[in-house]
Order: C-alpha cells, then structure tokens, then sequence
C-alpha cells in the first residue's frame, strides 16, 4: 500500500511537520555516554591523568604543575590590572588638576577683560579652532558662545565634535581563584592527595591502564562512585567507608593518622566535557529554520 499523499507533498511553500522532523527542526535530546565524561583519576585543567595531584578545599584534583602555573598566571594578570589602575588614577588626579588651572586661567582673563578690556585667549588643548576661527567642517565663522557650544557638544556627525567614551578599569581583586569553582584559592590551602594503586592485577602496558582501590573496602574507584580526600594526611577513601569508619574513629584507615569531620573534602564528580559539572548528563541542541536552506540558525549544545 502506497504511502500517504500528505507526507509526498512537496510542492507547498512551507515546511511540513513531516519534514521538519526529518531535518532535525526543534530541540534534540542525547544522554551523554562515557567518552564524554571526564574520568575522575583526570586534571581539571589539562584534562590528563594527573601527575602530582593536589586537590582544593571543594574537592576539584588537579596537577601539581597545572595549578601552580595556573595561580602564577593569575597573579601575573592581577599585577597587570592594578599597574593600568594606577596608572589610570594617576591620568585622572592629572586632569583635574589642568581643569582647575584652566579654570584659574579662565577667571583671571574675565578680571582683566573686565578691568582693563583686555581680550581673554583661552589654552584649551582640548578646543580643535584654526587660526581663522574655523571649528571642523563648518565653514561659517562662530562667536565664542557658539564655539563653547561646539565644543561641549556631543555631536557624532561632527568629526571634531565625536565623543570619546572613556576606558575606566575598576580595581581589580587581589585574591586568586579556583580554576573550577570560581571561590578564593591560596597556594597554603591546597593539599596533595594519594590514590592506592591496585597492585594485585596490575597491568605493566602502560601507565594509562591504572586502576585505583578504596583503601579499606578494596572497591575498584570509579566515576560511580564518590570519592572523599582527607586533607590532613591526603588518603582518598569512598563515601561509605568515609562515612561509616573515619568520620567515628576520627582516625586515617591507611596511615592511622588522626583527622577531624572538617578534614573530609568530597571530591567533585568527573562532569563533562561542557562547562558546567552535575548529575544532569543529557545535552540539548535546537535548531531553527531559516528561510531558503532549512537550516538557518543552529544554537550550539547545552547541557541541562
């Protein structure tokens, strides 16, 4: 039995619901798999199996390299925004202080015009006038009201009478931060943490091919499970032996070293490879048709 006429028909001047789906019209939803999540044994920075790692008080692991070249970047671009900060403020206590004197010039020359009739001639470096009298384009000869005017004015029509708007740099915040998080990071905050390799099937290929244990249960780490750092001795146990043994005893299961509740940092999931990290792991794309192609405007995917 042939097919329905309605979804042949392709001589109307408008797409059909039929053909906007077949060129993908509207929002498209795909649950991410695993290639796109980023392993949990991996920097937050270079996206590599971390050398060195050192974690933050939120839980974000990252190489020991990676951070630090990361905060000195940092302390680099703050240094830089408060040399233009300075440099700014200096720029403006100077041009208050020529407007003053200006201003000082300016009451002078009104005394003595007004006392010996004297002509008062203005030094504004700021007023663009010829030798004739001319202001810019105009080719009229203006008065002195008509000049102040011009001057004063914010004509953009007028090339000497375009406004320049000015860059102003507010000062900058002197505090380093969290690559991932975005919150306030010093160097003395960080702590190094220490994985336990699995050394009963290790794999002697390559050093990609690691796999990690919980210390006390023997649990194969993955991104399924959460993972928790103790900061004072920088052991990573799961969540369940963390909640059960550590946070009682108060005491490190591999090192016996003793620890506080404050000490447990949950470490941050794997996330993504878009910007925001989380649970939600389903990407989104919308696509609308324009006019002629079908396929005008295209937004980008976003995880929701």
């Amino acid at each position: 039995m042939p097919q329905r006429h309605s979804k042949n028909n392709n001589d109307l001047a408008f797409f059909t619901y039929d053909e906007k789906k077949k060129l993908g019209y509207g929002t498209q939803k795909e649950r991410l798999g695993k290639d796109s999540i980023k392993p949990f044994d991996a920097c937050c920075l270079c996206l590599k199996p971390f050398i060195d790692p050192m974690s933050c008080q939120k839980g974000h692991v990252f190489c020991k390299e990676c951070i630090l070249e990361c905060l000195l970047a940092q302390k680099k671009d703050i240094q830089r925004k408060l040399a233009s900060h300075e440099l700014q403020k200096k720029n403006e206590k100077e041009e208050e202080a020529e407007k003053l004197m200006l201003q000082k010039a300016r009451e002078l020359d009104a005394f003595d015009q007004q006392n010996h009739g004297a002509v008062p001639q203005y030094s504004d470096r700021n007023q663009s006038q010829d030798k004739n009298g001319f202001h810019g384009a105009n080719s009229v000869k203006v008065t002195s009201y008509e000049e102040e005017a011009l001057r004063t004015m914010k004509a953009f029509w007028l090339p000497s009478a375009t406004p320049v708007a000015p860059v102003k740099v507010d000062a900058p915040s002197t505090s380093t931060v969290c690559p991932e998080g975005n919150e306030k990071l010093k160097l003395k905050s960080l702590f190094p943490v220490y994985f336990t390799e699995d050394t009963s099937e290790r794999k002697s290929s390559s050093s990609l091919d690691r796999t990690y244990i919980c210390p006390s249960c023997k649990v194969t780490l993955t991104n399924t499970l959460s993972l928790v750092a103790l900061s004072s001795c920088g052991h990573i146990f799961c969540k369940k032996c963390a909640d059960k043994f550590i946070a009682v005893d108060k005491v490190c299961l591999a090192c016996s070293k003793c620890c506080k509740e404050r000490n447990l940092v949950n470490l941050e999931k794997g996330g993504t490879g878009f910007a925001g990290h989380g649970d939600h792991l389903v990407a989104t794309d919308f696509k609308h048709l324009g006019s002629g192609s079908g396929l005008g405007l295209v937004r980008p995917a976003t995880k929701t």
